[in-house]
């Protein structure tokens, strides 16, 4: 089968990364043959693997019933297997959430999570890894009609009272519009699970794609994680609308109260509009049926026209099952995947290029002055060596009571080191105090505090963006914090450079910008959620817990994550004292060893020079590799530069040898 211009693009992205892996191995080989990937250049080269290896592109597919969703994705992914594999039939048909990967470490199967999980409390992200709560099935991956069956336990449901349905949050007596149809018995049909995952070797499941299929609007707004964390990052939103029906008020009500606010990409599809076909019309009549519909849907959502996307997911499902290239151009589908290539992927990519280009930095200035400290030891050694020729032995001896003596005075600065240290190690825990978990429990429970002292939960929104700033304003203490780190650690290098002969350099401190945008993100998703119009919501005990459950994990993450960060940058200046420590006194210990077998043997001087050139030149020959290696790595991250392998290798050289001389 053809593969789709999205499928193509995938493809694209994972030789990408591949090659960025390779060049990341590459590099990594390199420091590690010489003796220069201990210490700080490992951390960001860790980060870096770890980042490409776990990066995961997540778009997730929003509708309400009956509008064709199942039927678009197994269009755009899985037409390959030439049989539906979503079920997707006439009425509801995926019932409960379903997230669609491949993690290669697990068997191919389905992991389903009963729906009276929901009743205890527990988030998802908790659930996720509490293997025992779920029911685990394996998958007929070699059989795509075993594979389909399997996959119609996703619109599998149970029938329940109203009370039972009212205490899963799938029936509110404020909303009765909503709320599902009931039986003769009384009984309303519920899902049977709250959230389903399916670990299948799909090959764009491979490449780190994502797929969340969601069901509609009531099985929406019964599941607070799916609104406020799985929807919200997702890298792309695909909101799929009937032709036939246009803007429907539940339509709308899902938009407007789930995903108007996101911003990440959002596209609409019309799909459909093969059901639009009419004999008693012309086509330009049924052409213009479609562009007003598009143009209605635009203006009732409030996006650009352009984001709108009439089309057929049947008919593009037939056209691909049965390799026939113009009715999927008819179906229009391809349209749609060339808007989430051009926007999706290109975006992804810079995030990706922009973590390369930050890991290379580091480890280039990290390495560099490590290689640059080296060649100036190696100069100050042979500049000391020339010094002897023609010198009587006394002279070698005064030069071994020199070095004895300069290495007495050097041995002065680890009392230096250690105050320096305890200073340092002062100021991080001060620093990282504000993003305590102790802290972040003192505000939660302020914000508690606040909502429980409004009327049925109505202060929470003014409660939540309070507790929001006040953790804006914790991160910017310890921003303030660590930049006064930094100002010490810049003197007191400065000091240990000239006193002592260091080459020490403080990185630049982190900004945790990434966590100030996560928050913004959390404050922006969560806050629709209370105000007035959820205050039915918000008296609901069950639904509060489990708010603050999960918003109490998102906020841990965020506060960790910036501890790690500003952990990090402060190892990698620590180790950089240990290593340059450990090269100075290995410095030392040479010029020591050079002068007593020069003292030992009168031809020895002219040897140990020539060895200390022939050192000095595969020192430059390793920083030109060195150079030559990060530029490729670069190059692999950015294919749009011009001959960076010769550009950045230049520059990494004269760099280090300025340095160095």
């Amino acid at each position: 089968m053809t593969p789709t211009a999205f499928t193509r693009s995938l493809d694209e992205l994972l030789g990408w990364r591949q090659r960025i892996e390779f060049r990341a191995e590459e590099l990594l080989r390199f420091l590690a043959d010489h003796d220069l990937l201990d210490g700080a250049p490992a951390s960001p080269l860790r980060a870096l693997r770890e980042r490409l290896a776990s990066d995961k592109l997540v778009v997730a597919f929003v509708a309400e019933f009956s509008r064709g969703k199942s039927e678009l994705i197994n269009a755009i992914f899985f037409a390959d297997t030439g049989q539906r594999i979503l079920p997707a039939t006439p009425g509801r048909t995926t019932m409960s959430p379903v997230e669609l990967g491949f993690e290669p470490s697990a068997a191919p199967g389905m992991a389903l999570l009963p729906i009276e999980s929901r009743l205890d409390g527990r988030t998802l992200g908790e659930l996720r890894l509490q293997p025992e709560a779920w029911e685990h099935r394996p998958l007929a991956v070699d059989s795509p009609a075993d594979l389909a069956q399997a996959m119609g336990e996703v619109k599998r449901t149970v029938w329940v009272s109203v009370d039972r349905a009212r205490e899963l949050g799938f029936w509110d007596d404020e909303r009765a519009d909503d709320n599902p149809p009931t039986n003769d018995a009384g009984e309303v049909e519920i899902p049977a699970w709250r959230h389903v995952l399916i670990n299948y070797p799909h090959p764009l499941l491979r490449q780190g794609l994502v797929v969340l299929d969601t069901p509609g609007l009531n099985a929406i707004g019964a599941e607070p994680e799916l609104t406020l964390s799985l929807l919200p990052s997702a890298h792309a939103t695909v909101f799929i609308l009937g032709a036939d029906t246009g803007v429907t008020r539940s339509d709308l009500a899902i938009w407007r109260d789930h995903l108007s606010a996101q911003g990440n990409a959002r596209l609409v599809v019309l799909n459909k509009i093969d059901t639009l076909a009419d004999p008693l019309a012309t086509a330009e009549e049924i052409e213009s049926h479609i562009e007003h519909q598009r143009q209605f849907a635009a203006r009732t959502l409030g996006v650009d026209e352009g984001a709108v996307f009439p089309l057929s997911a049947r008919q593009a499902l037939l056209g691909r099952v049965s390799r026939n290239d113009a009715q999927v151009q008819a179906s229009r589908l391809p349209a749609l995947e060339q808007a989430l290539r051009e926007d999706l992927l290109p975006r992804r990519q810079g995030l990706l290029r922009e973590a390369v280009d930050e890991a290379v930095e580091e480890i280039e200035a990290q390495v560099g002055r490590r290689l640059a400290d080296r060649r100036r030891q190696l100069a100050e050694q042979t500049l000391e060596l020339r010094g002897l020729r023609g010198k009587s032995g006394g002279k070698v001896r005064l030069m071994l009571q020199r070095v004895a003596s300069e290495t007495q005075e050097f041995e002065q600065c680890t009392s230096r080191l250690q105050a320096l240290r305890v200073v340092h190690g002062r100021m991080l825990k001060d620093a990282l105090s504000p993003l305590s978990t102790e802290r972040l429990r003192m505000e939660m429970a302020r914000m508690q505090a606040d909502m429980n002292a409004s009327l049925l939960n109505l202060g929470a929104r003014k409660a939540f963006v309070a507790m929001c700033e006040r953790l804006r304003q914790r991160i910017g203490m310890t921003q303030n914090r660590v930049r006064e780190m930094h100002q010490m650690l810049e003197a007191s290098f400065g000091k240990l450079n000239a006193e002592f002969g260091f080459a020490l350099a403080p990185a630049a401190p982190p900004t945790l910008q990434s966590g100030l945008d996560e928050l913004a993100m959390i404050e922006r998703n969560y806050s629709q959620y209370l105000g007035l119009s959820q205050a039915v919501r918000l008296a609901n005990a069950s639904f509060m817990e489990q708010f603050r459950r999960m918003l109490g994990a998102k906020l841990r993450a965020i506060f960790e994550s910036a501890c790690s960060e500003v952990e990090l940058w402060s190892r990698t200046g620590t180790l950089q004292i240990d290593e340059q420590l450990r090269e100075r006194r290995l410095s030392f210990r040479r010029r020591r060893e050079s002068l007593e077998r020069i003292q030992q043997a009168a031809g020895e001087l002219e040897q140990r020079l020539a060895e200390l050139e022939a050192h000095d030149a595969q020192l430059t020959l390793l920083i030109g590799q060195f150079g030559q290696i990060t530029g490729r790595l670069r190059a692999a991250a950015d294919p749009q530069r011009d001959g960076p392998e010769v550009d950045d290798g230049v520059a990494s050289v004269s760099a280090i040898r300025a340095v160095g001389t």
